[in-house]
């Protein structure tokens, strides 16, 4: 059977840290900036995590 291939798209997003954990990008940060609030832009520029439900979707996607 073949090696299973990484998805690129996921592997542009998503970073894997040192202890496993699996960190993303949010979004609503790139245009249409003046209406948001510096409160909101500054909890929005932090990384999330990938939700519970997801997880095993995007670590299969990473070839995990």
């Amino acid at each position: 059977m073949p090696k299973m291939k990484t998805d690129s798209g996921a592997k542009k997003r998503i970073k894997i840290t040192g202890t496993g954990r699996l960190r993303r990008r949010h979004a609503f940060t790139n245009h249409l900036l003046e209406k948001k609030s510096s409160k909101r832009m500054r909890r929005l520029h932090r990384e999330g995590d990938i939700a519970p439900g997801d997880l095993r979707t995007v670590k299969r996607l990473l070839g995990r």
